[in-house]
């Protein structure tokens, strides 16, 4: 498929999947994508043996809580290696399986519905229809149990449970009074995303806010098969979107870097990471991984570490259900292993580009930069840092950050 971005050049979708890899400047790169987050623990135990045996060792965490491997020297082998552990369900569907889920599921405070069965009947809904195949690669859907933690993702469709009473589904983050029942979400999530496909046919458009007027063009279409007819809303436009401060910019980003999340999704000012008591008694532990990047051993480490992992939209990994016990243990043996389960940590809120050597536009070597800068740390920065190999700037957060960009004389320091 071969689009036009906003600068009107044309050029094709490239997104990377588990067949169709990026050409890194490290090797190729391959991306699995994850819905909700969910890995089995044999799943993450065969990534890290595919990183360690196929690639150069680096497992990348993205901000739709996928997973990238780099350096692979035989793509094919990983891509078998991938379908075989069931996580290839669909080789034309493969880079559009694309959905972020509350990580808890229904299970803090908060949330009132456990999303994960949703997010796996509508992987498999997708896959089912030929047609969709056909959506952009950096479509994105997401399913809140509630908590409001994906909502501010700027999906294209999100679907966002409330209590016992309906729904709401938001398209391009745009609330146009759409209401939506869990049982009836998946049929108009899927409506939404074909309704997309119809509307872009003649438009260069991989999201729905690059679509004039897209989320209110979108509701129109889908009027009838609500629960309640589309509203008025204070965002017309699906402004409201994150993942970019306009259509124009995000999308010469995402050109520029095919690897995923030019922008962080998660508010800054959060401090993600530690224990996280569940409403049965049982608790989640949450673990930051440092710059996003696993080595296999940390992968195997949790998946031995507990039950149920979510990787998350914000780089962190989640173990559910364990005992008061058990996440004591299982705190011990992350730390162990380099990942941080202390919310203190000096690693809170420090973020990075790739760098070099994997990206042949970056001026440093950051994520080493960066990584000296934490050792030299006594505790978390007083605001969230992200680190810049150029003037792109990929991966930088929204809300107020302070900038690390390399130049050809050192570092430049800005504030967002």
């Amino acid at each position: 498929m071969s689009i036009a971005d906003f600068s009107g050049r044309v050029r094709p979708d490239a997104c990377p999947g588990a067949l169709q890899v990026h050409e890194a400047a490290d090797g190729p790169l391959a991306r699995v994508r994850l819905p909700g987050g969910a890995v089995t623990a044999p799943q993450l135990r065969e990534i890290a043996a595919c990183a360690d045996e196929l690639g150069s060792g680096v497992i990348e965490l993205t901000s739709r809580a996928n997973v990238q491997v780099r350096g692979l020297r035989s793509a094919s082998a990983f891509a078998a290696r991938i379908a075989s552990a069931g996580l290839l369900p669909s080789a034309a569907h493969e880079r559009v399986r694309n959905i972020v889920g509350s990580p808890l599921s229904g299970r803090g405070a908060t949330g009132s519905l456990d999303t994960q069965p949703m997010v796996d009947a509508l992987d498999r809904t997708l896959c089912s229809r030929a047609r969709l195949a056909g959506l952009p690669g950096r479509f994105l859907f997401a399913l809140d149990d509630g908590t409001g933690d994906v909502t501010g993702l700027g999906a294209d469709v999100t679907f966002v449970a409330a209590g016992a009473g309906p729904g709401r589904l938001l398209l391009a983050g745009a609330d146009l009074g759409l209401d939506a029942r869990p049982d009836s979400a998946i049929t108009l999530m899927i409506a939404a995303a074909e309704a997309f496909l119809d509307e872009r046919a003649a438009h260069a458009a991989w999201r729905i806010h690059e679509l004039a007027d897209g989320p209110r063009r979108i509701a129109a279409r889908l009027n009838g098969l609500t629960a309640g007819p589309p509203g008025d809303s204070d965002d017309p436009d699906g402004s409201g979107h994150s993942g970019g401060s306009g259509g124009s910019g995000e999308a010469s980003r995402h050109a520029a870097a095919p690897a995923e999340s030019p922008e962080s999704p998660d508010p800054p000012a959060i401090r993600r990471a530690g224990r996280i008591a569940q409403r049965d008694g049982r608790v989640a532990l949450e673990a930051l991984v440092p710059l996003g990047r696993l080595t296999p051993a940390q992968a195997v480490a949790l998946a031995n570490a507990g039950p149920t992992v979510r990787l998350t939209p914000w780089r962190t990994a989640v173990l559910l259900d364990l005992s008061p016990g058990a996440a004591d243990r299982a705190a011990d043996t992350l730390a162990e292993a380099g990942l941080v389960p202390d919310p203190a940590s000096p690693w809170a809120g420090v973020t990075a580009c790739t760098g070099r050597p994997g990206c042949a536009k970056s001026l440093a070597d950051v994520q080493a930069d960066a990584r000296r800068w934490v050792s030299g740390l006594d505790a978390a920065p007083p605001a969230p840092v992200h680190w810049s190999g150029c003037e792109r700037r990929c991966g930088l957060p929204r809300g107020r950050v302070v900038q690390l960009i390399a130049t050809e004389d050192g570092y430049q320091e800005r504030q967002q």
